[in-house]
């Protein structure tokens, strides 16, 4: 029997989680988390929202030590809970993951005509008032096929694109933090909320778990670690990863209100590229910023191409879809009916274009914060340490509070008909899956 190759050491760990969470949303969206919440609410919130997940990757770190399965959520929830609303709950976790690759597919044609307008022409169809290119469609598909064929081919050749590019990431942004504290004034920041403190802090920090999801990619390559990786080595790359990629997102929204009048980029498109060119009054800090944001879109798709590629995987292999998901190449060690998969999911939505960019955040928060409430309440209920169910406790609450804002209209920036469908659909396509092994696998229902 073949099994998956067994090549991750901590550093490989530790880029995959921050890698998932850091993609290029701070270039593309920073004027939809300054219209939500002015300077301090998106630094606050996204602050907040870090130290408000610690204790959830405390209870990931905890149960990736105890159960390294690829199923992740799904495999701790089947500890206290049936199959199917187990499951269920590792397929709402694959949206979250998934529903990023053709985000960050989509966005690579976005960046790139920012800096080469020429790319916005032969015009093939529109969506939702977003015009669709030809030459950004074609970029989306590349870079899709390339991560595709990456990731067919092995682990190891995928991690160590992961380690380099997020190195040269965290580089480069100290480069641009450095940068902006040469150039702009305190003054810019003003009016430091976009609202009252309190809605500007609620509406940024609904999409923060969008944008923090990836330190729990951790456990779905668990099943690859190097012989004799320790398992402590999980818990240290999810708390770090936690700990860098909240920061990243506070220095940035603080960088760009510093260099520019942060009222000025609200609705314009790479708000943080337009802050630093008028800040410089120069192209190269713009084109050092683009160039990061390209490796970020890399590293973030690379993750959440690891981690949905791995749950699709684990479904298959236990029996909860088709058995074809769970097989495994031969020579490369790989998931590669599940990679294909995840590749031709992703090509379907890049057809979506920009129509993609913002809505898919909402879905992606809420997916996201469900499936951390139910690791954590599993965690509670298994745990015999009065410490340990604590800390789930707490974890469950800050999940559940996130999760909530979603989804109850009390709250602004609350789902709409259309993110609902979406979730609705997904669900649906989960059950239908599920149902087609229902007859040889009675156990799984």
């Amino acid at each position: 029997m073949t099994n998956l190759a067994q090549r991750l050491g901590i550093r490989d760990y530790f880029a995959l989680a921050f890698g998932t969470m850091i993609g290029a949303g701070w270039l593309v969206v920073m004027d939809d988390w300054l219209r939500r919440g002015g300077p301090a609410g998106a630094m606050l919130a996204f602050a907040i929202g870090g130290i408000a997940l610690l204790p959830v990757g405390w209870v990931y770190g905890k149960w990736v030590a105890r159960l390294p399965d690829a199923s992740g959520e799904a495999a701790y929830a089947a500890q206290v809970f049936p199959p199917l609303p187990s499951y269920l709950t590792g397929w709402i976790m694959t949206l979250a993951y998934l529903i990023v690759c053709p985000w960050e597919a989509v966005a690579i044609g976005k960046i790139a005509a920012y800096l080469y307008p020429g790319l916005n022409r032969y015009e093939l169809y529109s969506v939702d008032g977003h015009p669709v290119f030809l030459p950004r469609l074609a970029l989306g598909v590349l870079m899709t096929l390339f991560l595709a064929y990456l990731n067919y081919r092995g682990i190891r050749a995928s991690a160590s694109f992961q380690k380099w590019t997020t190195t040269a990431v965290l580089l480069l942004f100290g480069a641009v933090v450095l940068t902006s504290a040469t150039h702009g004034s305190l003054t810019n920041f003003k009016p430091v909320f976009a609202a009252t403190p309190l809605a500007s802090v609620i509406l940024t920090l609904q999409i923060v778990p969008y944008f923090m999801t990836g330190f729990e990619s951790v456990p779905k390559a668990a099943e690859e670690a190097a012989p004799g990786f320790a398992s402590g080595g999980f818990f240290r790359a999810i708390v770090l990863a936690l700990f860098v990629g909240a920061g990243f997102y506070v220095l940035s929204i603080g960088a760009v209100a510093f260099a520019a009048p942060w009222q000025g980029l609200t609705g314009k498109s790479f708000a943080t590229a337009v802050a630093f060119e008028q800040a410089f009054r120069a192209a190269w800090p713009v084109r050092m910023i683009l160039t990061m944001a390209f490796l970020g879109l890399f590293q973030c798709f690379n993750g959440n191409f690891v981690a949905s590629s791995r749950l699709f995987f684990s479904f298959g292999r236990d029996g909860r879809i088709p058995k074809q998901f769970g097989a495994i190449h031969p020579q490369f060690q790989t998931p590669h009916v599940a990679v294909t998969a995840v590749a031709a999911l992703t090509l379907l939505g890049v057809l979506l274009g920009d129509s993609l960019l913002v809505p898919v955040t909402e879905v992606g928060s809420m997916a996201s914060a469900f499936g951390w409430m139910v690791t954590c309440v599993s965690f509670a209920m298994v745990g015999s340490a009065v410490k340990g169910r604590a800390v789930a406790g707490i974890g469950a609450v800050v999940a559940l509070v996130l999760l909530l804002m979603k989804l109850l209209p009390v709250f602004p920036g609350h789902f709409s008909f259309a993110e609902w469908m979406a979730l609705g659909i997904w669900l649906a396509i989960g059950i239908a899956l599920h149902l087609v092994t229902r007859t040889g696998n009675p156990e799984n229902l």
